[in-house]
């Protein structure tokens, strides 16, 4: 039997393989993982299957930059807040990741 999904999304994403840091307040520590798209309003990431993150939780993203882009900016990192929507297991078996959309705040 096949679920409909329906398209909720209101901005366009763009696919973005980046390192990225998840801080996870309730654990009183950040995840390293990677981002799979962002929007305007949001990203994907694919993060250890070991963190301990829940739909509801709020959660800042460090996006690192490159030396130039720091120099640049001035600043190495690119911090957003954001509330966790989803977290999709399916591939947990396959690579021990899980995927956390984020809703920026």
């Amino acid at each position: 039997m096949e679920t409909l999904v329906v398209e909720q999304r209101k901005n366009a994403r763009t696919q973005l393989s980046w390192p990225v840091s998840l801080w996870l307040p309730e654990a009183n520590r950040f995840f390293n993982g990677q981002s799979a798209n962002v929007s305007k309003t949001g990203v994907f990431l694919v993060v250890p299957m070991t963190t301990p993150v829940r739909p509801g939780h709020v959660v800042e993203i460090n996006f690192p930059r490159t030396v130039t882009l720091a120099k640049e900016k001035g600043q190495f990192a690119r911090i957003k807040s954001g509330k966790v929507l989803r977290v999709e297991r399916k591939s947990v078996l396959k690579d021990a990741k899980i995927g956390v959309a984020i809703g920026f705040e």
